[in-house]
């Protein structure tokens, strides 16, 4: 074979590998309907988020089809967008939990949370509080804590479950206060816990903000002493963050759209860049406070990886620190 034939056939060896990727950026994304997986059941803090993201998403992306796979702290939805295929057609919205706290409490969890998954961006924070009945003889987070410290075997929390951020949240400011015999009290969901809240059954829970929690506690049902989070909240500024009296007391969930490691850089980014138009529109802000939740400033995903790594590195010595084992 001549030489010019040979580099003739490289020519076209080369051209072959490239094909695919040239092909792909040159055609538009996306050309059909998005289809985002929301690991949790309808109904919770991260299915109404990731719908208000999907629904903004039909000016900037198409259509995005929302899909509920619930089960296992959100393991079983983030485990099947992990194995999806990485074309930008199959998304997870994932949280704290499935990509945090969830994977740690597991002997063998379906997936490496910071190495299967491109993360796009990072949409809204939902803090926790601190969160008493009004029978507890406190009015400020400082009076709490030595009321605490003098009563702790008398005291219980309430939890929306095992795991959870909100169980976090407890472990957290037993920790920091030097409490460890206040009881943990694992519900099943944040409404029960809070029904007992409001009834006087438990005398404190560390729940995530929502409008129903600010709506029991504007009517007096409930104390709100202090938000776990760096700041107040931007819808209730009278309410002081918790790092003011107890630094270090920061438990939130945060939830946004990754996709399968393997993505392509450019489709990341067009998710990102879309997600940056609509944190930035005044309505979108307001519905997320009403919620008690917070858009994120930075949306990049760099951040986003950022966060999530972040969040691993602090988060998973509290857990060891409450004695919780993967299983």
């Amino acid at each position: 074979m001549h030489r010019r034939d040979c580099l003739r056939l490289s020519a076209a060896a080369v051209a072959a590998q490239l094909l695919p990727r040239a092909a792909f950026a040159q055609t538009k994304y996306p050309q059909s309907p998005i289809r985002l997986i929301v690991p949790y059941a309808p109904g919770g803090v991260v299915d109404a988020v990731a719908r208000h993201w999907a629904d903004r998403m039909k000016g900037p992306l198409g259509t995005v089809v929302v899909e509920n796979q619930g089960g296992g702290g959100g393991t079983i939805g983030a485990a099947a967008v992990s194995r999806a295929k990485p074309d930008g057609y199959t998304l997870l919205f994932g949280d704290t939990s499935s990509q945090v706290i969830a994977p740690y409490l597991m002997l063998n969890p379906p997936y490496d949370p910071a190495k299967n998954f491109a993360a796009a961006c990072m949409v809204a924070t939902s803090s926790t509080a601190v969160v008493v009945h009004p029978s507890v003889p406190v009015k400020t987070l400082a009076e709490f804590v030595t009321y605490a410290q003098e009563n702790q075997k008398k005291l219980s929390y309430a939890s929306a479950g095992t795991g959870t951020v909100t169980h976090l949240a407890g472990e957290l400011f037993k920790q920091l206060t030097k409490t460890p015999d206040i009881t943990h009290v694992p519900y099943r969901g944040a409404g029960p816990g809070l029904s007992d809240l409001v009834g006087g059954t438990v005398p404190m829970m560390t729940p995530n903000v929502t409008g129903q929690v600010l709506g029991f506690h504007q009517a007096g049902k409930v104390r709100i002493l202090a938000v776990c989070a760096p700041q107040p909240l931007r819808a209730v500024p009278e309410i002081p963050a918790a790092s003011a009296t107890l630094p270090g007391l920061v438990a939130q969930l945060t939830c946004g759209v990754l996709a399968p490691a393997g993505t392509p850089p450019e489709l990341i980014k067009q998710l990102s860049d879309a997600t940056a138009q609509i944190v930035k529109d005044p309505d979108f802000q307001k519905v997320m406070e009403a919620a008690g939740l917070e858009t994120r400033s930075d949306v990049s995903p760099a951040g986003a990886e950022a966060y999530l790594s972040s969040e691993r590195q602090r988060l998973i010595p509290v857990i060891k620190a409450a004695g919780l084992q993967p299983s």
